[in-house]
């Protein structure tokens, strides 16, 4: 019999006014940092003072929205009395948590201040969704889910997908930078976003950053794989059943492998390489919502 784990209710809904905190201070900063972009793009570029400024802020508030979350994130297992990765909503408040702060950590090392509007943005999309679509009470887990392999697992593919999606935000700049369609375009809305995109750095810059982060993603992502074929092993006596996530998982593995050994053996660059990585980004996000929400499976963990 597993001993039943006491809940905390009162601190769960404290954790997610913290969490809606963070949101707001994400919000705001993305609001900033955006303005920041757009002064910019219509002014002396790197060499805007009041622009430089506005980054400053921006930062500034998003640090304070990733000590807001992480603080959420910890509550909520308090209250849980477990880690926060039971559901959809624990993964993606604990996501957002991940791919700010190792996103604010890598600027230590890294000029990568022109994608925070980028990250800002995501991270408000993602603890958006969390409250309106995926929130559910604090619960128990599951018998299959008590085990240390959660935290060995979950905590590696939270890492894999925060590296994956600063590649895929520097993919993404990468693909509209050399789109010709913007580039020709006679549409004034989208001339602007033609001079926007010349204040970010050259292409070579991009690819590069991109394929370092997507590096690091794959091999996390590696580790995710092995060690939820132990972690099935352990809970259900077999390493591999062709559980949809299993196989989505894989695919995934699949699609990243194919963008590294394109890129190193076979002299992929450019729009190609980085198409590549956002393909495999979509399916990351089509594992992690259409998977769960609309698959069965023994690893189906929306909670809704």
């Amino acid at each position: 019999m597993t001993p039943e784990i006491a809940l905390n209710p009162e601190l769960a809904t404290l954790s997610r006014v913290i969490v809606l905190v963070a949101l707001t201070f994400y919000a705001f900063s993305f609001i900033v940092l955006t303005w920041a972009l757009t002064k910019r793009a219509g002014g002396k570029g790197k060499k805007d003072k009041f622009a430089n400024r506005l980054d400053t802020i921006g930062l500034v508030l998003m640090g304070i929205g990733v000590l807001a979350n992480g603080v959420g994130v910890l509550t909520r297992g308090i209250a849980a009395n477990r880690v926060p990765w039971a559901n959809m909503y624990e993964f993606s408040i604990s996501g957002a948590f991940v791919v700010t702060a190792i996103y604010m950590a890598s600027l230590l090392f890294r000029d990568l201040k022109f994608i925070s509007s980028f990250v800002a943005g995501f991270v408000v999309l993602i603890i958006g969704s969390a409250n309106t679509l995926f929130y559910v009470q604090v619960e128990s887990l599951l018998p299959a889910l008590q085990d240390y392999w959660l935290v060995i697992h979950v905590s590696v593919a939270v890492l894999a997908t925060a590296f994956f999606t600063i590649a895929a935000t520097l993919a993404l700049i990468h693909v509209m930078k050399e789109s010709t369609l913007i580039a020709k375009s006679k549409l004034r809305g989208v001339q602007w976003l033609a001079r926007l995109l010349k204040v970010f750095p050259k292409v070579e810059k991009l690819e590069r950053t991109s394929y370092q982060f997507n590096i690091i993603g794959f091999i996390l992502w590696s580790f995710t794989l092995i060690a939820g074929a132990i972690w099935a092993d352990k809970a259900w006596h077999r390493f591999w059943g062709w559980d949809t996530k299993e196989v989505w998982t894989f695919i995934i593995w699949t699609i990243y492998a194919a963008y590294l050994h394109a890129t190193t053996t076979r002299g992929w660059e450019g729009k190609r390489a980085a198409w590549l990585t956002l393909i495999g980004f979509t399916a990351i996000i089509f594992n992690f919502t259409i998977v769960n929400l609309y698959f069965k499976g023994l690893h189906v963990y929306s909670g809704l």
